[in-house]
């Protein structure tokens, strides 16, 4: 099994490949409680995490959003009061890349750790 975590996002061209049919069968299993979603004709990766208000979220929110800046790759990001959604999917190349999952697993390390 690949340790996501440990690995950096490539930069992403319009040209660049997305993932497979097969690569998404290998690597879901690492990120199990994200969904495959297709909004627009765009697949993409989106998990919800609860958290016991707002202020837990915000903080939540914010270290998702310091992670994304390090590694270039920008998250749609949606705050309330007890829970943040996260969707990650390529946008240069609209499709999943396996930035996306890199992206999902520090998510869930992050959600864990803030868990802990």
């Amino acid at each position: 099994m690949t340790n996501l975590t440990g690995e950096r996002c490539v930069a992403c061209r319009a040209d660049s490949p997305h993932v497979t049919d097969e690569e998404i069968k290998l690597l879901s299993p690492i990120i199990p409680e994200w969904e495959l979603i297709e909004e627009d004709g765009i697949r993409k990766l989106q998990r919800t995490f609860r958290f016991s208000g707002f202020v837990q979220a915000l903080a939540f929110t914010n270290q998702i959003g310091a992670i994304a800046e390090d590694e270039g790759h920008h998250p749609k990001l949606v705050t309330e009061w007890g829970r943040v959604g996260v969707t990650w999917w390529s946008h240069k190349i609209r499709d999943l890349h396996r930035n996306d999952f890199i992206m999902s697993s520090k998510t869930d390390m992050a959600f864990a750790a803030a868990e802990a």
